[in-house]
């Protein structure tokens, strides 16, 4: 019986997904081998010796511990995709409320309560205030083409924009699901050039904070419109406010408000709702629990932020799962104390990412409490399972 720890409300769909035979699934369950999470910090967290995964449902993983997380051997999981759709929605709404004042004309509009009959003279007298650019015909620059990148991309080509993109770390996925008629930016300077609107979907790295900043936002267009659905910190918010003073930004809307963006004229702060519809909460539930699933009963990772990608179909054989550092000579060292107890290895798999690295290996035999003990004492070895 695997135990399953949920620290938050987990829709429905996804805690459907396991089987009551065998997982435990509450808020309360004491030695968890998987937390569910969505937004609930685990940084102050003292993690079980029972913990093997934490799948966060949802693409963000700010709220986890990732460099704890590795040495303690603990596995964790995103759900890349899962909101894509959803997110794409509310950026191509942002995009023509950006323009069309919308929010201001709807305030203004409810104003005019209580002047009877002569609301409709008004309406008309007062609707040129609210006069804004329609986006079909425009320049759209897509900084980031992941999941939620690709799905803006290709439906703004749809509403008529020219749309170019810009990913150095293209993968061959999103470049599958990469309308054709997207044009290739080779350099962000490029998409700050030519872009009426630009919407940002990186990760927040030391590399990516405050990329938004004054240099990069002199080399744009005036009246750039600008969407911000990644993370408020992309963003140098100092810049911003003097780029929006000056009338060179018309525009900046944010899914991610801080203080000193509420109350400004031109930025729309809306209140994170990339992700809020039902679809998408189903979504990461579902595709979070398959993770847990997966890792729990097979071993497979699938979509983990700090362990690489291995996929192995479940045969009759025992299983041995082994989490390493990334370094020289461990999968000889792993073999030799397997091949000394005299079972024959089926099927090895070994994958690495970035420090850490991963290996499973199909044997045709038992495995003891010894030999595992053994690989557990490599130099370098930080977590092993046994898998019947």
């Amino acid at each position: 019986m695997f135990n399953i720890l949920t620290l938050n409300k987990i829709a429905e769909a996804g805690i459907n997904c396991f089987d009551k035979d065998t997982y435990n699934v509450s808020g309360d369950v004491e030695n968890p081998d998987g937390i569910l999470v969505r937004s609930a910090s685990l940084h102050e967290m003292e993690f079980p010796k029972s913990l093997k995964a934490i799948a966060r449902a949802g693409a963000g993983v700010n709220n986890i511990p990732l460099d704890r997380c590795s040495d303690e051997g603990i596995v964790v999981f995103n759900t890349p995709g899962a909101n894509a759709n959803a997110v794409k929605e509310l950026v191509i709404a942002g995009m023509i409320i950006s323009s069309r004042n919308i929010i201001d004309a709807v305030q203004w509009v409810n104003t005019l309560k209580g002047k009877g009959e002569e609301v409709p003279k008004l309406v008309e007298k007062g609707k040129s205030q609210f006069a804004g650019p329609e986006i079909k015909g425009k320049t759209l620059g897509v900084i980031g083409l992941g999941a939620i990148g690709v799905l803006v991309a290709n439906s703004a080509r749809r509403l008529g924009m020219e749309v170019y993109g810009y990913d150095p770390y293209l993968s061959v996925d999103s470049a599958w699901g990469l309308s054709s008629s997207v044009h290739r930016a080779t350099s962000l300077q490029q998409i700050y050039e030519i872009s009426d609107y630009i919407t940002l979907h990186v990760p927040l790295t030391p590399d990516t904070k405050n990329m938004i900043d004054k240099s990069a936002l002199a080399m744009m267009k005036e009246n750039v419109r600008i969407m911000n659905f990644a993370r408020a910190e992309l963003v140098n918010s100092s810049d911003m406010l003097k780029a929006i003073e000056s009338g060179k930004v018309a525009c900046y809307v944010v899914d991610f408000p801080t203080h000193e963006m509420l109350g400004v004229e031109n930025v729309i702060s809306i209140p994170h709702l990339g992700a809020s519809t039902p679809e998408s909460e189903e979504n990461c539930a579902v595709m979070a629990a398959h993770e847990l699933i997966d890792y729990l009963e097979t071993g497979s990772i699938i979509n983990s932020v700090n362990f690489p990608e291995v996929e192995l179909p479940k045969a009759e054989h025992i299983r041995i799962c082994v989490l390493h550092r990334n370094i020289p000579n461990m999968l000889a060292q792993i073999s030799a104390i397997v091949s000394k107890t005299g079972v024959n290895i089926e099927m090895m798999v070994n994958r690495s990412k970035k420090d850490n690295a991963y290996t499973i290996l199909d044997v045709n035999g038992d495995v003891s409490d010894e030999c595992m003990e053994a690989i557990e004492a490599i130099d370098g070895v930080i977590r092993t399972r046994k898998i019947k």
